[in-house]
């Protein structure tokens, strides 16, 4: 009868010491999250000081601005790309600009207008180029765009409206001063470009 009080007693003597461990590995967790849960939204947490004054801001997530960041890119890309003036000092500075936001595909199409002499024809024509955006579709999942805006071209003589219509890829890469998005347009092709309207001016 002794014999079997201490077996017993030693069972439950087992039991509570893995009841305790396995309880103290639960609660080691449930606060390990808890805290690393608390770290995280600390870090979102910024404070900034207005004359000495701590205010406080909060910091957001940058996945979640992400799809507005990819169309801001793709309209800017866009619009520096076909926003021109008769200047070929402004035509290579925007060129240039251009560059930073996309893969050698942009710099193929560069090459293939100039060789056409798509840039001449600007200067000599004293043409100005004008871009409205008229949507941009993005697909998240395979970080691809389609691009849909209008292109004006007012000439001395008429002023052209062309459709536009390109697409291509989205890379994820640093920022930097050139390219504050952090994104670069890769694989990029028009896909449409064609004049809707061309309405003649009258020549005095």
């Amino acid at each position: 009868m002794l014999i079997k009080n201490i077996e017993n007693k030693i069972k439950l003597a087992l039991f509570v010491a893995l009841g305790s461990f396995v309880t103290s590995i639960i609660i080691v967790i449930i606060v390990s999250v808890s805290s690393y849960s608390q770290v995280a939204k600390a870090r979102e947490s910024i404070y900034i000081l207005d004359n000495n004054v701590p205010i406080l801001a909060k910091q957001t997530n940058m996945q979640m601005n992400r799809p507005a960041e990819y169309r801001a890119h793709v309209d800017l890309f866009h619009s520096i790309f076909f926003s021109l003036t008769p200047d070929d000092k402004y035509i290579e500075y925007q060129m240039k600009r251009a560059m930073y936001l996309i893969d050698e595909s942009g710099a193929l199409q560069y090459n293939n207008l100039k060789e056409k002499g798509f840039f001449n024809s600007i200067l000599s024509s004293s043409s100005v180029l004008t871009l409205q955006t008229d949507s941009i579709q993005l697909d998240m999942v395979n970080k691809r765009f389609i691009y849909y805006g209008k292109q004006t071209i007012d000439r001395r003589s008429s002023t052209v409206t062309r459709s536009l219509i390109t697409t291509g890829s989205l890379k994820d890469i640093p920022r930097s001063d050139n390219n504050p998005h952090g994104v670069l347009i890769t694989n990029w092709k028009t896909l449409e470009n064609k004049d809707l309207s061309n309405v003649q001016k009258n020549q005095f």
